[in-house]
């Protein structure tokens, strides 16, 4: 059954390749990004595949990534500028 968190298995992979490189995890990730299905919320899948493998290997750098990954993908708060508004003071 295919896994709609990662649909190619490539963060699952990443986990299995010893001494693989923060590097290379980068790549893999973005190139997992770039394969989401866009009805797939990605922070939703972050967690989930943070839940799955980063708990039992903490110091794998695709944890590191992958919460780094949930902070850059939480929603922003506060006012959003206008385009073309420019700051005050």
């Amino acid at each position: 059954m295919p896994d709609s968190h990662d649909p190619k298995g490539l963060i699952r992979e990443s986990y299995r390749i010893e001494g693989i490189s923060d590097a290379e995890c980068r790549s893999i990730l973005i190139d997992w990004a770039l394969s989401l299905p866009s009805e797939i919320d990605q922070s939703a899948a972050l967690t989930a595949l943070l839940e799955r493998h980063g708990t039992e290997q903490s110091d794998h750098p695709m944890t590191r990534l992958l919460k780094e990954g949930q902070h850059m993908s939480a929603p922003r708060r506060g006012r959003r500028r206008r385009e073309g508004q420019a700051d005050a003071g």
